[in-house]
C-alpha cells in the first residue's frame, strides 16, 4: 500500500490541470469539502467546510509549499511556486502558529496487566483548529523526518507537484509525467537536429 503523508497531500492540491495550466483543488469551499472527504489521517469528522477554513488551509498550504521548496533546494521549486514563495521566516511562523492551535497534553495510560500507551487529554479546540493544527504538525513531522531527504519537485513539463522519491532513478511524480517528459525530450531532439 502507498504511504500517505497529509502534508504532501495538502501540497498536492495545487496540480497540473491536464490542459496546460494549474488547478487548485481548494479554490472553492466545495473543493475543500471534497478534499476533506478523502483526507487520510486527519481529524475531519466534525469539520464543516466554510470560507474561513478554506482560507486558513490555503494559507497553511502556502507555508508548506514554501518549506518544501526549501527542502528540495538546491533543486528548483515547483514551477507553481517559483515566483510567489513566502519568505522562509513567514512560512515557519505560519506553520508553527497553526501547529500551536491545539494544545496537546500527553498522558500515559497503563492498564493492569497491559502495556503502557500514550494518549492525550481531550482538547477544547474547535474541530477546525484541530484540523489545521493536525495538518501543520503533519508538515513538521514530514519536514523533520527521513522523507524530507527524498522530497523532489517534479520536473515534467507543466507539472507542479512535489513527490517523495521511492527509488534511485525516479525523476517524476507519476508515470504520466514521465511520459510527458520523454515526449518533450524527443520533440526537442527532432526540432534541433538537422533534417
Amino acid at each position: 500500500m502507498e504511504e500517505r503523508w497529509p502534508a504532501l497531500d495538502l501540497a498536492s492540491t495545487i496540480r497540473h490541470d491536464g490542459a496546460g495550466g494549474v488547478a487548485d483543488d481548494l479554490a472553492t469551499v466545495a473543493g475543500l469539502a471534497d478534499w476533506l472527504a478523502t483526507a487520510h489521517g486527519l481529524p475531519t469528522g466534525a469539520v464543516r467546510a466554510d470560507e474561513r477554513l478554506r482560507l486558513r488551509i490555503t494559507g497553511l498550504r502556502a507555508a508548506v509549499r514554501a518549506l518544501f521548496a526549501r527542502a528540495v533546494s538546491p533543486g528548483p521549486p515547483s514551477p507553481a511556486d517559483a515566483q510567489r514563495l513566502l519568505p522562509h521566516d513567514e512560512a515557519l511562523a505560519r506553520l508553527n502558529a497553526a501547529a500551536a492551535l491545539e494544545p496537546v497534553t500527553p498522558q500515559l495510560h497503563w492498564p493492569a496487566g497491559g502495556a503502557p500507551a500514550a494518549g492525550a487529554l481531550p482538547s477544547a479546540a474547535t474541530p477546525q483548529d484541530r484540523l489545521v493544527a493536525a495538518l501543520a504538525r503533519a508538515a513538521i513531522t514530514f519536514l523533520t523526518g527521513p522523507e524530507r531527504e527524498r522530497l523532489r519537485a517534479c520536473t515534467a513539463p507543466r507539472c507542479v507537484r512535489y513527490f517523495v522519491k521511492s527509488h534511485g532513478r525516479q525523476e517524476w511524480c507519476k508515470p504520466s509525467c514521465a511520459d510527458r517528459a520523454r515526449a518533450a525530450r524527443h520533440y526537442r531532439r527532432r526540432v534541433s537536429s538537422p533534417g
